[in-house]
């Protein structure tokens, strides 16, 4: 049977750690890279792992990626922190470790919560993730808000879920979203150095993201739960092209910075 490392990045995750690590226990290693967290994350993380590491966060895949090195099974799991392997899920990837054939990576569906309910329909769900594969066939795709992985060799795909315990309350959701929306700001300009923003992209860009979320990927399915979430993906959108606007605006003025993605960057903003 093979070895599995399992990654996981955290900062101030007291909150969850203890569902997270108690999911994956079984495993034959468990790496957690820490990002200084001033909560008690490292302390409950090493009463299920001595591999215990704490760096400065420089984004989230050459997070992972260290914890990648510090991994010594042929196989990788990654996790986040809000996450949880459902049983069967675990099951089955100790299967794939018994023998598997010539199949380096697996693809499995991860189950949302939001405000106290799984969420099944809308774009959240199904919502197909790639990170579980051989140590020695993956290569990184660098993403600033979720980093991204990918093999050299064949595909499989496993049934069992990995539950995703998302936002509890709207506070947090919206405290994620003006994160996110800056980040995808930077993301976007990356691709594509002269993307601006228009009136269409703030009207019409935000109601096609709800129409599509509630009526065509039938998020009115998930009820009230399933309205709010439209409402709030589309003002995501409406974020974030507002905020691609205000870089422009403030370009012209001189001032073309990103927008802040942390207090932190938003005091030192405040200082320009």
């Amino acid at each position: 049977m093979q070895k599995l490392s399992v990654i996981l990045v955290t900062l101030n995750e007291e909150k969850n750690i203890d569902r997270c690590l108690g999911s994956v226990r079984w495993a034959d290693e468990i790496v957690v890279v820490d990002s200084f967290s001033s909560d008690q994350t490292v302390e409950l993380a090493r009463k299920y792992t001595d591999k215990v590491y704490q760096h400065e966060y420089p984004g989230t895949s050459k997070q992972v990626e260290r914890g990648i090195t510090y991994a010594t099974g042929e196989w990788i799991f990654i996790i986040d922190a809000d996450e949880e392997m459902s049983d069967e899920l675990a099951a089955e990837v100790q299967t794939v470790l018994r023998g598997n054939g010539d199949i380096v990576g697996y693809e499995f569906i991860r189950k949302p919560s939001a405000f106290g309910k799984w969420i099944e329909h809308g774009v959240w769900f199904p919502d197909y993730q790639f990170r579980f594969f051989r140590k020695d066939s993956y290569y990184p795709e660098h993403q600033e808000i979720h980093g991204g992985f990918n093999t050299k060799g064949r595909r499989g795909r496993l049934n069992g879920y990995l539950y995703h315990h998302t936002y509890g309350t709207i506070y947090a959701y919206v405290e994620k979203m003006n994160e996110y929306t800056s980040l995808h700001v930077s993301n976007k300009l990356k691709d594509n150095p002269a993307a601006d923003a228009r009136w269409h992209n703030l009207i019409l860009n935000p109601l096609s993201h709800f129409l599509r979320m509630f009526f065509s990927k039938k998020g009115y399915k998930d009820g009230f739960h399933g309205f709010v979430l439209a409402l709030l993906d589309a003002t995501y959108t409406m974020l974030l092209y507002a905020k691609l606007w205000e870089y422009r605006m403030r370009q012209k003025e001189g001032k073309g910075v990103l927008p802040p993605t942390t207090n932190v960057e938003l005091n030192a903003l405040k200082r320009k």
